[in-house]
């Protein structure tokens, strides 16, 4: 069963992608910048708040889809060259201590949209499938 988490932005529309994707036990969440309502972003020039935003995004559509922070497995970073990798990754760590997902921090030339200086991806790996079932392999109790 396949089920989605969407933001309501036109752009997911206009790009056909949804804000996280569930399939089983697995939930991935696309690329989540510190937007507005209005597709603005968030906190100017400030990559620990735009982060800190992200992060809060994502996991709320990963809770959205059943899962949990300490369901996270992945998570990758994608930050503007020139942004404060520092701040962003303790704005990770404060989301993700003790969790400690597998995680890629980038940078890259630019960003979608227009002064976001952070990205955030997760990935997820959550206990049961929807509506409770065990996937194939899990161990008896």
């Amino acid at each position: 069963m396949r089920r989605h988490a969407r933001t309501g932005g036109g752009f997911e529309d206009v790009a056909a992608y949804s804000r996280a994707v569930r399939v089983g036990r697995r939930i991935v969440t696309s690329a989540t910048a510190a937007l507005g309502e209005d597709g603005v972003a968030l906190h100017p020039g400030d990559a620990y708040a735009q982060s800190r935003a992200a992060i809060a995004t994502a996991l709320a559509a990963v809770a959205e889809l059943g899962g949990a922070p300490s369901d996270v497995t992945r998570s990758r970073v994608y930050l503007t060259a020139g942004a404060d990798w520092r701040a962003a990754i303790r704005a990770h760590q404060e989301a993700f201590v003790g969790i400690n997902p597998a995680n890629t921090t980038v940078y890259v030339h630019a960003l979608l949209p227009a002064g976001a200086l952070v990205e955030i991806e997760l990935e997820a790996e959550v206990e049961s499938e929807p509506g409770g079932a065990r996937a194939q392999g899990d161990a008896d109790a």
